[in-house]
Parts: structure tokens; sequence; C-alpha cells
């Protein structure tokens, strides 16, 4: 706990719907943890459009802008940096924000791929700077609850695990060829959007992956063109010029867990679909162990089902309501039945974020994380390419759940 107050400075680089998430989440860092002392100042953002720019003036409260994100990274009363810009500038911001001496909390995927991802976190490891990555999912008190559950033995051995993350923002035929789909700007198309989520949870809960084998397919192969900087990923485009859809629709794998995971010897599946009719933000993981097992789906993320023992008379799930024995449950609502949101959970993020900055608990997901998400990644992309197994190497410095 930090017993005195400290105030750290926040850098902002772009402005678009994660941006103005991270900066609405410093703020209200105080306002849901004020025991922890820290008081986060919003002193500079960066956007190349200038509308944005003086939003985040004018209504995120940032006291300056700029269209240059170096500017953000020179900046001396910035101690922390937050990189929400698309998915190709990231590994060159957050090497360049490493060198400069910035903490910082960057959206996934850090790089296109494990050789980007990995030389941000070389370059991280040599500044010293602390790192927080954009997994936020695993911050809902169900999937904490689902991670003690584990850990403790609750399930008995762990068996099997199941996680997919179905959504439909591509399921358009007609939805506008943005950046997402160009190899050279987004690299792999849902296995780094989706799929290393469900990667990331499933370490998260369980533990290392050691061995993959997988699948892609691309559904829609050509989509109608969309000029960089105009519209957005879910703009349609009726008869418009076509061009070539680069990357992966729907992948699938099977996995191995290693003899490091708390789910040591266990095997699984993960899928994943930005092309689902049906699925909005269908993200889920199933545990299955000697002793029973549990169940959980982002759509309803304050709710987790559990059976406990194999010789109940009452046989089935029992639905867990999250409450404030769950996690940070008790930071946003007084008792179960009250709701969070996705919202909530960037909070708890940057709590953790912050808190290791100030020298707290390290609680925070880690570029280490995100290194290894992305090994799975790329592995998973070999495989599919190959139709062999590859072996996955068990990362230092994760927070991967351990035996």
């Amino acid at each position: 706990m930090i017993t005195t107050s400290r105030s750290i400075g926040v850098g902002l680089i772009s402005v678009g719907w994660m941006g103005k998430l991270h900066a609405r989440a410093y703020s209200n860092v105080p306002y849901v943890y004020p025991e922890l002392g820290i008081e986060p100042r919003l002193v500079i953002a960066a956007d190349t459009e200038p509308s944005r720019i003086d939003f985040a003036r004018n209504v995120l409260g940032f006291a300056e802008g700029t269209t240059d994100y170096r500017d953000v990274l020179a900046h001396p009363d910035v101690d922390v940096v937050s990189i929400c810009a698309p998915n190709f500038l990231h590994a060159e911001i957050g090497i360049a924000a490493a060198k400069a001496g910035k903490h910082f909390w960057i959206e996934k995927p850090v790089g296109r791929g494990f050789e980007e991802t990995n030389a941000v976190r070389e370059a991280a490891a040599a500044a010293g700077v602390v790192t927080s990555i954009g997994y936020n999912y695993r911050h809902a008190p169900a999937v904490e609850h689902a991670r003690r559950l584990v850990a403790e033995g609750a399930l008995g051995r762990i068996t099997n695990v199941r996680a997919a993350f179905f959504s439909g923002y591509a399921s358009e035929p007609n939805g506008a060829l943005s950046w997402r789909f160009d190899r050279k700007l987004a690299g792999t198309g849902v296995l780094a959007d989706l799929f290393s989520h469900a990667a990331d949870l499933c370490q998260y809960v369980v533990g290392p992956v050691a061995e993959i084998t997988a699948l892609t397919n691309t559904v829609y192969t050509q989509r109608p063109k969309l000029p960089m900087g105009t519209g957005t990923h879910f703009a349609v485009i009726e008869d418009g010029e076509m061009g070539d859809v680069e990357n992966e629709d729907y992948a699938a794998a099977i996995v191995r867990f290693g003899p490091s995971a708390r789910g040591a010897g266990a095997v699984g599946t993960l899928e994943a679909s930005r092309v689902a009719v049906g699925p909005e933000c269908g993200y889920q993981i199933e545990v299955y162990g000697t002793e029973g097992s549990l169940k959980w789906d982002f759509e309803r993320m304050n709710e987790l089902k559990v059976c406990l023992g194999r010789n109940n008379d009452e046989q089935g799930y029992t639905t867990v309501n999250a409450s404030p024995r769950h996690g940070d449950y008790a930071r946003f609502q007084p008792g179960p039945g009250n709701s969070m949101g996705f919202d909530d959970l960037k909070v708890i993020e940057a709590k953790k974020f912050l808190l290791a900055v100030a020298g707290g608990e390290q609680a925070n997901s880690n570029i280490n994380d995100a290194a290894s998400a992305a090994a799975i990644v790329s592995a998973a992309e070999t495989s599919a390419e190959t139709g062999q197994w590859q072996k996955l190497e068990d990362l230092d410095g994760t927070t991967a759940a351990r035996a």
C-alpha cells in the first residue's frame, strides 16, 4: 500500500476509443482506490488528427496536445505513457518509450509477430521500465475467482480446457478493407486480434502452453477498399473497388500445457473468429478437472458457472454471481447482482499498472506476457502453414498460473 501521495505524470499516444478509455481509467483511479495515494496527472496527448487533440485537452483534461508522439516521450513531466496507436506502430513506439525511460501501458498486439514483440521486451528489460499490456478481460472478478479455484485445487487435477473468442465485427462481406486486413499494418488477422486474448486467458488461469498445432481460414478473401484515415473498421461500402484480405478470419488450435502450469499435462482447444454471425463478443473459457469444472463468458462477465464434486445428488452447474468476495468487485459495486462493465476492467488495469510503477505489488500483466502470447500466435501460424506441432518456450517473468 502507498502511504504517501504520489503524483504520476501521464502521456497518451493516440486519442481513439482506446486512448479515451485509458484517460478515463487513469482519472478514475483516485476515486476507486483512494487509499493508494496515487494521483495521475494528464500531461500531454498526441494524435495526428487535430480534432482529437482538442478533445484530449478540452474534454479528457490533458494540459497539452501535440501531433508528434515524440513530444510525449520527451516531456519531462511524463512518467508513464499509454500507447494506443494502430498495431503497426506499437513496436516502434514501445521501443522508443523504453529508450526514453518511460514506463508504458500498451495495447495488444505489441508487435506484428513474436520478433517485433520480443524487440520491445528486450528494450523494456534494458531500460528497466515497468510495462502493462491491454489484456483487460483477465481482470473480471469472475475470472479472478476462476483462477483462484484452479490454484486452490478445487477442480482437482486439470484435464482439459476450452477457450474461444468469437466476434462478428468482420461478418459483413462489404465491410471495409481497413488496416486490420493488411498484413504489413496488422500482421496476422484474428490470431493477433482475438486468438491472443484466448491464449492469454488460458495461461493466466491454467498456466503456460508448451505445444500447439493449428489451422486457419480466410472466409472473405476480398473487401471494398477504405482510404487510410477515413471511416472505421465497421464501415460498409457498397459497389466499391475490391482489394485482397491478407490475413486470416478464423483460427483453431489444439494445445498441451507444460509441466510448470497449474494444469500441468492438461490439453485444450483454442478458437477465434472475427466473422461469426451471432456472437458479438463471445469470449469464453471452460476448465475441466477430476473434481469439477467452471465456465465463463464475457457476454455474461459477472457470472461464473461452477460445478464442484463428482458424486453430488444434485449434479450440475451453480451460477455464481460476482460479488465483493471476488477480485476488485467491491471497488465498483456494493453487492452481488450489480453488474460491472468493460470500462471498469480498464480501471483495474490502470490501478495495477500505476501501483507497480509506484513500487507496489507487481500484479499487472507485462511485456513478458505479451511476448508469450505472441509466441503462441506465431507458432499457430507456422503450424497452420506446415501442418506440424510446434513447441513453445516457457518464458520467464510472465504472470501465467504456475504449479
